[in-house]
């Protein structure tokens, strides 16, 4: 039961008590809590990036050596191909992008209700602001890399094609692709403390079984459906196939298969936390 106000003959805000209000209007109260939404952004921003010795750097620093290490060992050791005529770190960066943007929507979601107990504990709002604003912290990182990588691609003298209208597309997917499986865990989280044990594993399996430091079609073609299983894999090969241009294809079935599975994995993920969000004041 929710909260709504109606006026009465008099001009004055009255609360009225409707049974079902906040399954019939919820979306409509997202909106309507939008500055709410805004100031918790910022605030994550802001703490974030403040009273911090390196502050943004961070958000360098990790994707360059991570990179670097990439490149070393799949590039120079292992002496696996790049994708068409692009570099081998570039192409590197151009699948670290939507990683760590995944991985960090999927680490400040997933323990940002707990992280805001008191806030959920007073006031009706829907709870599902928080994750969603918590994970806008992973897009100032991921604007910070974008400008790394085209650094990066300037240094080397590579140029992406008209290709680059698209990402903004592919940008949204990531998020979306993160998001599913970061409601979820926020509100097992909720209930079972020692899932936040879970996220870090999960990221640095994650990073090694997705296409990051090389690129799929060193997959077997017999494999590459079941191999697409892991949404990031359609997600990463976009993002290439916009940033990178030339020769780089995008194999359909492989995409097709990970939208389907990014779709399942965010209804699933909205609807488990709406089912569960009416018990987290009391469990929280």
């Amino acid at each position: 039961m929710a909260p709504k106000f109606e006026r009465s003959s008099a001009s004055e805000k009255v609360l009225v008590l409707e049974p079902g209000h906040i399954d019939y209007h919820y979306w409509r109260d997202f909106w309507a809590y939008r500055e709410l939404f805004a100031i918790l952004a910022w605030r994550d921003i802001s703490v974030r990036y403040k009273q911090t010795v390196i502050g943004i750097a961070w958000a360098v620093i990790r994707p360059f050596l991570t990179m670097v290490v990439f490149t070393i060992i799949f590039g120079r050791i292992a002496k696996l191909p790049s994708e068409g005529a692009a570099p081998y770190p570039v192409m590197v960066f151009g699948g670290m992008l939507p990683w760590f943007l995944f991985a960090t929507i999927l680490s400040e979601a997933s323990n940002s209700l707990i992280a805001n107990a008191n806030l959920v504990g007073k006031v009706y709002f829907p709870r599902i602001i928080i994750p969603v604003a918590a994970a806008v912290v992973a897009l100032v990182d991921f604007a910070v890399n974008l400008a790394l990588l085209a650094a990066v691609m300037a240094w080397y003298g590579f140029a992406p094609t008209w290709r680059i209208v698209l990402l903004p597309g592919f940008i949204a997917m990531a998020v979306l692709a993160s998001l599913g499986p970061a409601l979820l865990i926020t509100s097992l989280n909720v209930k079972y403390r020692d899932f936040r044990y879970i996220i870090p594993f999960i990221v640095q399996l994650g990073l090694y079984v997705s296409p990051v430091g090389f690129s799929s079609a060193i997959v077997p073609q017999e494999w590459r459906l079941l191999y697409s299983l892991n949404p990031m894999v359609g997600v990463i090969d976009g993002f290439r196939w916009c940033l990178l241009g030339g020769g780089n294809s995008l194999y359909l079935p492989e995409f097709g298969l990970s939208l389907c599975i990014i779709g399942i994995f965010l209804w699933f993920g909205v609807g488990y936390f709406r089912r569960t969000e009416r018990t987290f004041a009391d469990v929280i």
